[in-house]
């Protein structure tokens, strides 16, 4: 553990214990003993887009200051008008999760998919609808034969707006996550 680390650690621990003492001193002061866990980090996810080629943005994972991954993801068509209608990258903010599956069975997205909120865009002109994190794949997350279904490569980071990852990748992102937790929202970022 760094210098960096153990001093956050540290700091936290101290929070915790001032928290306590000023929540429950008599509690405190019958248990001298007391014993204040670490307050487990948040995981955030985050996707960050860039504004030189919105189909190469990058989704990262993280757990307080540590960054456990970061994956190329891309968003839209390649305009950077989030209120661009099936086009448009996704708008900044902090979205909902509203459903995580590794089978979902939309009509158009199939398999690993992350479902999120609805949200206007930055103008306020039209709410972005049916966005989700999701990749190119069957129901059962294999690769099909038609285009739809089948990764092909870095022309595949297009969408409609959603945020859009290699089949490998989105894999490897629920693991992480189904390993340390996942968040209750992803972060857009530009």
């Amino acid at each position: 553990m760094n210098r960096t680390s153990r001093h956050l650690r540290g700091t936290a621990i101290a929070g915790a214990m001032a928290t306590t003492l000023t929540l429950a001193p008599d509690a405190a002061a019958r248990t001298p003993t007391l014993a204040v866990a670490a307050p487990t980090a948040t995981v955030t996810l985050v996707f960050d887009k860039n504004q030189g080629d919105p189909t190469d943005s990058r989704l990262s994972v993280h757990q307080g200051t540590k960054l456990w991954a970061a994956y190329r993801a891309g968003s839209g068509t390649g305009t950077t008008d989030d209120c661009a209608r099936a086009r448009g990258w996704l708008p900044n903010g902090n979205w909902r999760i509203k459903v995580k599956t590794p089978t979902y069975n939309g009509s158009l997205i199939k398999g690993y998919a992350v479902h999120l909120q609805d949200m206007k865009c930055s103008k306020g002109t039209r709410t972005r609808t049916e966005m989700f994190i999701h990749s190119e794949m069957n129901r059962d997350g294999s690769q099909g034969s038609s285009e739809a279904r089948r990764w092909d490569g870095t022309s595949d980071y297009r969408s409609n707006g959603c945020v859009k990852l290699d089949p490998t990748d989105i894999k490897k992102v629920f693991r992480l996550l189904n390993r340390i937790g996942w968040p209750t929202h992803l972060r857009v970022v530009a």
